[in-house]
């Protein structure tokens, strides 16, 4: 008989340690050997029962899974910590990973997927839901757009928004009292610095970042 693995659960709510633990008990060769609803009795507990995945939420009391992450892994670095949360923003996903955890799974993911990572991480692999993989994909496009945000100058933020009014190049011109010829090479470095082909990228990306 295949040794089990051995879970513990961290979650502030109550019925959902209920629950998970009720859901682990339909799969075969999972354990759960703890169920605690306060983040701050986790090391003492870990100190004292063996522990194979460490099944944490990320926003609770006290502290959160990020931290409790951070001291775990320093304490009992061969631990395999896995997050479950109702959180899918890109920066506390890359957050919670760089705190040492070994998967992210959401909370509307289903017994397989969530059996699927647990036996993941418990090999010793990273664990990636499609969710999260999305999430993680959207937070390095935003960062990549705030860096060339950041990149602008102000004459080149003024011709944005005057080409979002749907100024042509020569009423900018007009209205900045630059040549034409200027006007034109400032449209061809913002379009490079924003990665857009045309003007209507220009009005996507000013309205998504607020340059109007």
């Amino acid at each position: 008989m295949p040794t089990p693995i051995r879970v513990m659960l961290v979650d502030d709510h109550q019925i959902i340690l209920d629950s998970l633990s009720l859901l682990f008990e339909l799969m075969e060769d999972i354990e759960v050997v703890a169920a605690l609803n306060d983040s701050r009795k986790v090391k003492e507990m870990l100190n004292k029962t063996e522990t194979d995945v460490l099944l944490t939420d990320l926003s609770m009391p006290y502290m959160d899974g990020i931290e409790l992450s951070f001291r775990v892994k320093e304490a009992f670095p061969h631990l395999h910590i896995l997050m479950l949360t109702v959180n899918d923003q890109g920066e506390r996903i890359q957050d919670a990973f760089k705190a040492g955890i070994s998967g992210y799974v959401l909370k509307k993911a289903g017994k397989k997927e969530l059996e699927k990572a647990i036996r993941t991480v418990a090999s010793g692999q990273m664990y990636f839901g499609q969710e999260t993989m999305k999430a993680l994909l959207t937070a390095k496009e935003e960062d990549a757009d705030a860096e060339r945000v950041q990149h602008l100058t102000k004459r080149e933020i003024e011709i944005i928004r005057l080409i979002v009014q749907e100024y042509s190049s020569a009423e900018i011109a007009e209205k900045l009292y630059i040549s034409v010829g200027t006007v034109e090479t400032h449209r061809h470095n913002i379009f490079k610095k924003l990665n857009v082909k045309n003007a209507i990228g220009v009005v996507k990306f000013a309205l998504k970042y607020n340059l109007v």
